[in-house]
């Protein structure tokens, strides 16, 4: 019952922000999602939703172990035939899990099998004690906020049992192993598709005018103090500059401030993955501000700028641990601590055509080189899971 009551209250949420069609559209993704067929495997990759999250840290991670010679494959925790892959797979990776009664009867027949359980994340909602950071969380629902109320998987990676976990940044593996855990960096990846839409979408980019597009894409509405962290900047610039244009995708409350500059703005709806590539590629300029030291952004992982690197747009970045790993400053893209910093190196873009297009180029070429899967048989995190699986790879 409390599962439902919060899906109940996700699905409200869902339709409240995207309207009846698109939010619709995402509900019946999840629902049909129950329903695909799983095949037995070396590795099953159970997640609670279907978003970018799950994408990435499922899917993706799946897609590159493929490569490597596992089989794996990849569900939903609200498959209605969960408790009977226990004796189908060697190893379970949980991401973003709720521990719900099917879930806790999966988890005693993977014990009784002494099979291995990974604790999987890629954000701090496994521990409610970091959600007071989380701006979002003080305006979801009723049910949305019964979902946090145990950190999205607490008791799984609570569960001596347990003993590793994968993650997608330095920082996160250092809060994991705080609690005496195993850990495992796995980046965040473009799989193979993504390549194949990011190449389209510069095939057929057209600029049939001369307005110079500053993007910010927002992925989920837990953006909000982020983008506020750049507003006084993008002020300053659109008065200064009338020929920009801001552009705003996703769920996105914006300052008050910015109203009166509607004129220069423009919105686009959440997108498609093959859409959200094609609508990067329009702009010429990507921002991924974060609130730098909050532990929820610090975080997060460079997927903002790998996404707008491999269709060529230059990225400037907050200093947050993970842009500063991934950006070399000034050549494949510009991080930021400052107001000042911020307005001095997207003017320096805004001022030169000839900047964007060699460090959109630059970022490119990183990219493709360290954030697209691949074949990497001698990673130390793929030996562990060798050493795991019945039928040794």
């Amino acid at each position: 019952m409390k599962l439902l009551l919060i899906k109940v209250g996700k699905a409200w949420q869902t339709l409240k922000r995207d309207g009846l069609f698109r939010g619709g559209k995402r509900i019946m993704t999840s629902f049909l999602a129950l329903f695909h067929r799983v095949h037995p495997g070396d590795i099953l990759f159970i997640t609670g939703g279907v978003g970018d999250s799950a994408r990435y840290r499922t899917k993706h991670v799946a897609e590159e172990l493929i490569c490597n010679g596992f089989s794996c494959d990849t569900t939903v925790q609200d498959n209605p035939f969960l408790v009977t892959y226990a004796g189908k797979f060697s190893v379970f990776v949980f991401h973003r899990v709720l521990y719900t009664p099917s879930v806790a009867k999966l988890i005693e027949a993977i014990k009784l099998l002494s099979k291995e359980i990974i604790f999987e994340t890629d954000d701090l909602v496994y521990d409610k004690e970091f959600l007071q950071h989380m701006d979002y969380f003080q305006k979801m629902n009723t049910f949305e906020r019964k979902l946090y109320e145990n950190g999205v998987g607490g008791e799984i990676l609570a569960d001596p049992y347990v003993r590793v976990c994968t993650t997608s940044t330095e920082y996160l593996a250092s809060k994991l192993r705080e609690r005496g855990k195993q850990v495992f960096v796995i980046k965040n990846k473009l799989a193979k598709q993504d390549i194949s839409d990011a190449e389209q979408a510069m095939r057929e980019r057209k600029r049939e005018d001369a307005y110079i597009r500053i993007a910010y894409f927002s992925g989920t509405p837990s953006h909000n103090k982020d983008f506020a962290v750049i507003t006084p900047v993008l002020v300053k610039l659109l008065d200064q500059y009338p020929h920009i244009r801001l552009v705003l995708t996703g769920p996105l409350d914006t300052d008050t401030i910015l109203s009166s500059y509607t004129a220069q703005i423009e919105r686009i709806p959440f997108a498609p993955r093959s859409a959200h590539f094609r609508n990067i590629a329009e702009t010429d300029i990507n921002l991924a501000p974060l609130e730098i030291g909050n532990p929820f952004c610090e975080s997060k992982s460079e997927l903002k700028w790998f996404e707008a690197g491999i269709v060529g747009v230059p990225t400037i970045a907050s200093a947050t641990a993970p842009y500063l790993d991934a950006i070399t400053d000034g050549v494949d893209g510009y991080t930021a601590r400052t107001e000042d910093e911020w307005q001095e190196k997207l003017e320096r873009l805004i001022q030169s055509k000839e900047a964007r297009e060699k460090m959109g180029s630059e970022a490119r070429q990183t990219v493709l080189k360290r954030y697209i899967i691949k074949k990497d048989s001698g990673s130390e995190y793929y030996n562990y899971l060798r050493s795991k699986v019945t039928k040794k790879i």
